[in-house]
């Protein structure tokens, strides 16, 4: 790519906006030019804003930046969207009216007919209900979504099983992490020593998303799985990363090697050499006592799903554990391979032909040699 789109960050002091900052810190296609947060955070530096809670240092050039209010008159055509549920249902719709493409990590739009759900190894073509939007149609603006952060690893694991053998029915049992919920999260007395076996919404979420990004673009809708899907959702005192214990029914046979033929011969994404895609995007553990979370959640860089424990099911057919990051994987860098997908679509900058919206080379900057 020989110049790096423009990016804002929508949301950006919060724990999946620094994610963001994070990851797209010397990206090679995006740079951030952009800062958006509540009416406190406007105006200040960013540096003075946020509390940084990530690893990495805050980089010197993002701590500089002030943060803008969180409106689009002055926002860069493309926009990495981390808000709140309700604020989303509000302001990502005006973002997407004013000509921007919006790739939202937030559930407001996930379920509605004509916004896409997507995982790229899984249904990039459901990115084609981009063009039925009504945003899409008269300024060139449109809302991509990425799931849940419990449903992403759920799915990149059953996506080769569906393919290949047909799925009837899922039982998952949930164990995510405290970093799910946010900052401040669960407070520490209610979460160390301790399983909160609900989390509002959560079940579902993973349900309904589930099924959605397992079923097939007909036309301008997509036609949800004929599946099951039965989900607990438990809140663990872990910082990061998400484990799932699954049982499934498959519609076809399938012998252990087959599944795991299957698991490992899945590379979708081989030839877009895409960024952040990892290079196998399931990973599988042969260790009794793997995944783990302190162990397995940064294996490619944080966005593989790791399974493990694969073994007959006495109710259903196989059951197995699968692990994913749930604020790379699940969060931000869901959203952010979304983008590099759409980059390579040439879908992120607004159709030839629709007046008076941003776009064209101030939304682009020169790649330095």
């Amino acid at each position: 790519m020989q110049t790096r789109h423009k990016i804002g960050i929508l949301g950006a002091t919060g724990v999946i906006g620094q994610r963001f900052i994070q990851l797209l810190e010397g990206h090679p296609w995006f740079e951030i030019v952009w800062l958006a947060a509540s009416d406190k955070s406007s105006g200040r530096s960013y540096g003075e804003a946020v509390r940084w809670k990530l690893e990495t240092p805050l980089p010197s050039r993002i701590a500089a930046m002030t943060v803008s209010p969180a409106a689009p008159e002055d926002a860069p055509v493309v926009i990495f969207a981390a808000l709140d549920t309700d604020i989303a249902h509000e302001l990502e719709p005006k973002f997407a009216a004013a000509g921007c493409a919006v790739i939202s990590n937030s559930s407001a739009f996930r379920m509605q007919a004509d916004v896409p759900l997507v995982i790229p190894e899984v249904n990039p073509e459901h990115l084609n209900l981009i063009e039925t939007q009504s945003w899409r149609k008269q300024s060139g603006g449109y809302i991509v979504t990425n799931p849940n952060c419990s449903a992403i690893g759920l799915v990149l694991a059953l996506k080769p099983l569906a393919d290949r053998f047909g799925l009837e029915s899922v039982f998952v049992s949930t164990m995510q992490a405290v970093s799910g919920a946010g900052y401040p999260g669960v407070a520490s007395l209610d979460i160390l020593g301790n399983v909160v076996p609900y989390i509002r919404g959560e079940e579902e979420k993973l349900e309904a998303e589930t099924l959605k990004l397992l079923g097939k673009l007909a036309g301008t809708k997509v036609e949800a799985l004929n599946a099951r899907v039965s989900a607990h959702c438990n809140r663990v005192a872990v910082e990061d990363g998400h484990t799932e214990s699954v049982s499934i029914k498959l519609t076809a046979k399938a012998t252990r090697g087959e599944i795991l033929a299957a698991w490992s011969e899945f590379a979708p994404l081989a030839g877009y050499a895409l960024p952040m895609a990892p290079l196998q995007p399931v990973e599988f553990s042969a260790a009794d006592d793997r995944p783990q979370p302190r162990l397995d959640r940064m294996r490619g860089k944080g966005m593989a799903a790791t399974v493990g424990r694969l073994r007959p099911c006495g109710l259903l057919d196989w059951k197995f554990t699968v692990l994913s990051h749930n604020t790379i994987r699940g969060g931000a860098g869901a959203a952010l391979l979304n983008g590099e997908f759409l980059a390579a679509a040439g879908k992120l900058l607004p159709p030839a032909g629709v007046p008076g919206v941003p776009g064209g080379d101030r939304d682009r900057v020169a790649v330095s040699a």
